[in-house]
């Protein structure tokens, strides 16, 4: 988890919430005119937006009621200081300060931003960031904040994302001021923005008039490695850094923005790149970019895949399709946050604060007046998750700010996106809380315990299945089951849930993609409640039998235990498919230990074993010391206990590579049960009730039901785990669709499972 001095907060911009008064004396800034313009993509302004100058009371209450103890927003310019220079607009000092007051009051830490993308439209007219008087307006500008908010706050971050204020709306034109200039114009800009970061700081230190911290908040895509390669991690961090953006889209650089802010130069790769586009760069306009600053903001959004390539150079490389995205259509990227915070304090070595993070989702007001958000909650676990993670390792993070609180004014998308964790209503101005207020609520309170990483969610676990070879097997789980593997002939088995030496089956989907049964038995064991042992208890597998197997019998937990260093083997086996008039051989018809072993000696088979009649659908329990044989021409799903420990009796004389199979005779008279005479009554025979578990067989280590589903129903899970085998049709299980041959645990903690379809399941528990 996080530390307990860890930061928890939420961001804003000015513009985006605020809204105006004709009476508050704020001048015109850069969207004002862009919006005039008709730019927006709803046509909307941000005359009102969420109308926080006059509802900034109630959101404050709104943030307290929540559990937020910081807020990162920002000052408009030309609320303070209406042309950008000059005389100054007291009504914007006095507002300022009675929100940050009001924030106290609240309980609520004030991070100020002096800069987001707000620009005085009398500055613009003037030039703008490409006239390079705007490096004493901004030093003037950061002057005036701190002598009025220095006595209320501590913390300030001069200048947000200037990739975006630079390339978008100085480059491409999407933004405002909305310009398209030339290659050479963009590079003074960007200098000019550094510089006027620098001048800031250091008329911010001079007039705060006490200590003071200060930072700096960029942005970028993060590039990140698409496997943990060491190769593929060094290519994404080479990328990351590095000079691979088009020259169209440069700004979107790392480097170029911190580099001279947190190490004292410009990168040298850029410097070469762009050296005809590069104005005048002296060692005076270095000093005064790198002043020294208490800690560097990051705003991470999403990231790309980054591989190193066969000769070893960094490789773009495509997402999935279906890859998930947001509804701006942003990648859901989590493990940015992981390496964007890794590579970036390997490379400057200043504590971290995340200054943005947050996703826009189609939210919409319920019929029960509610805002249920899910993807939000789910995005944000996953990309905080990913945040301790890096935490963990040692980066120093020191805080974490949720973009947003409020929905608000997208810039040029208008009201088309909705990135907070409050609804606004932009008729009414009603606010309602969504579901993932209160589950960001719960996290800051427990500094992350509530996070994934540390409480691995419960989900339906799906194994990738293995082909077995054996002598006697077919091919039937291939051909007529789908079951895909290297193996064409001989397929005797197919091991679906099982955890020992020969198959240790791996999740194939989901939250726990990649991991080993007894990988999640040792490192996850609250999704199998804890249960005591080495391994995982039970084995589930398919048997198909083209041959009779060998007459065989297994020893129990308290031989094994003492002879083979093992537990003892008790199975159950589902008849799926059989000849018509079929048997099984179980049991044997000997009254005495000697008679058996003198009718093995003297292979009269037919007068020592027992033959059952068995149909399609019948459950067969067998218990250790019962002699037994699956027969040619059956199809089995067969449960039974973690364990191998078989002892042969007889094998029909077969040769497996050249050599007869082992007999275990000896072993196997010393388990045997004599008499054993098992009968039809024995054999247990599901009821055909639909919609009805039946529990069909009990035994000291597993209980077994069968359900026939033929409408919705939900099934209630109060064991430590489930094993849920598909034996007929197909269905829906919690939304996944599950047919014929698939089968999957139910964990711990995973209270109800609705299940939908025409099928036949069979459900199968350990006993503890």
């Amino acid at each position: 988890m996080f530390r307990d001095d860890f930061v928890w907060g939420v961001a804003s911009s000015s513009y985006q919430i605020e809204g105006s008064d004709p009476e508050d004396g704020m001048g015109k800034n850069v969207w004002d005119t862009f919006m005039e313009k008709g730019k927006m993509k709803d046509k909307g302004d941000a005359k009102v937006s969420c109308d926080h100058i006059h509802h900034y009371k109630e959101d404050y209450r709104l943030m307290n009621n929540l559990g937020i103890k910081a807020y990162r927003f920002s000052l408009s310019w030309a609320r303070i200081i209406p042309n950008g220079v000059g005389e100054v607009n007291q009504k914007g000092i006095q507002l300022y300060r009675d929100m940050i007051l009001e924030m106290k009051k609240n309980g609520i830490t004030p991070y100020i931003t002096l800069y987001h993308w707000e620009l005085p439209q009398a500055l613009e007219d003037c030039g703008g960031w490409l006239n390079e008087e705007i490096i004493e307006w901004f030093a003037e500008y950061a002057r005036v904040v701190v002598e009025n908010f220095g006595d209320l706050c501590d913390y300030f971050i001069t200048i947000n994302e200037p990739q975006c204020f630079v390339g978008i709306g100085y480059m491409q034109g999407a933004h405002a001021p909305g310009k398209t200039l030339p290659m050479k114009d963009i590079f003074q800009i960007a200098h000019n923005v550094l510089r006027a970061h620098g001048r800031a700081v250091i008329n911010m230190r001079k007039y705060a008039g006490k200590k003071i911290y200060v930072g700096y908040a960029p942005t970028c895509g993060v590039a990140y490695p698409i496997s943990d390669r060491p190769e593929d991690v060094e290519a994404a961090r080479k990328v990351y850094f590095g000079f691979y953006q088009p020259d169209e889209n440069w700004t979107w650089n790392v480097s170029w923005f911190s580099d001279p802010v947190f190490l004292g130069h410009y990168p040298e790769e850029g410097m070469k790149k762009y050296a005809e586009y590069l104005p005048k760069i002296t060692q005076e306009d270095m000093d005064l970019i790198y002043q020294p600053l208490d800690f560097m903001g990051q705003n991470i959004y999403n990231g790309y895949y980054i591989q190193a390539g066969k000769d070893g150079n960094p490789e773009y490389a495509n997402r999935p399709i279906g890859f998930p995205i947001t509804a701006s259509k942003w990648p859901i990227t989590p493990e940015c946050l992981y390496y964007g915070c890794k590579f970036i304090y390997e490379r400057y070595h200043l504590p971290i604060f995340i200054t943005e993070n947050g996703l826009s989702c189609a939210d919409n007001v319920a019929l029960d007046g509610q805002v249920h958000d899910t993807n939000r909650i789910e995005f944000l676990d996953l990309y905080i998750s990913q945040l301790q993670r890096a935490v963990d390792e040692g980066v120093d993070v020191r805080g974490y700010f949720l973009w947003t609180f409020c929905d608000n004014f997208e810039w040029e998308k208008g009201y088309t996106e909705r990135f907070g964790i409050v609804w606004v209503d932009f008729q009414t101005q009603e606010r309602i809380a969504k579901d993932s207020a209160y589950w960001y609520q719960k996290m800051m309170e427990t500094n992350g315990a509530n996070l994934s990483i540390n409480h691995h969610p419960r989900t339906l676990l799906f194994f990738e299945p293995k082909l077995i070879k054996r002598v006697w097997g077919g091919n039937r789980l291939k051909k007529e089951w789908g079951f895909e593997g290297e193996l064409e002939d001989h397929i005797g088995e197919c091991w679906v849930v099982s955890s020992n030496e020969q198959v240790d089956c791996v999740v194939n989907r989901g939250f726990y993609k990649g991991k080993k049964l007894s990988e999640l038995w040792n490192e996850e064991p609250d999704l199998f409640d804890h249960m005591e042992g080495d391994e995982f208890p039970l084995l589930v597998k398919l048997i198909d039998a083209k041959e009779d197997l060998s007459l065989q019998v297994h020893p129990d937990d308290a031989y094994a235990g003492l002879n083979e260093n093992g537990s003892g083997k008790r199975e159950c086996w589902y008849v799926l498919d059989c000849p018509e008039d079929a048997t099984l051989a179980i049991g044997n018809k000997a009254q005495s230990l000697e008679e058996f072993s003198r009718l093995v000696s003297e292979g009269a088979w037919d007068q020592l074993i027992n033959e059952v009649p068995i149909k399609k659908g019948d459950f067969i329990q067998i218990e250790p010391g019962t002699l037994h044989a699956i027969k040619a021409g059956f199809m089995l799903l067969e449960i039974q206990q973690n364990s191998d420990i078989t002892y042969r009796i007889y094998d029909y004389d077969r040769v497996c590579e050249d050599t007869p199979r082992e007999l275990n005779i000896e072993k196997g008279l010393q388990v045997m049960k004599v008499p054993n005479l098992i009968t039809e009554e024995d054999i247990f025979h599901p009821v055909n009730t639909k919609n009805v578990i039946q529990r069909l067989i009990m035994t000291d280590h597993y209980q077994i039901w069968s359900l026939e589903v033929a409408a919705p129903l939900v099934l209630q899970n109060e064991w430590p785990f489930l094993i849920v085998s598909v034996v007929e049709g197909d269905g829906l299980v919690d939304g996944t669709q599950v047919s014929r041959g698939n089968h999957f645990i139910i964990p711990n903690g995973y209270k109800t499972c609705k299940i939908q379809g025409s099928m036949k399941l069979v459900i199968t528990a350990p006993v503890i």
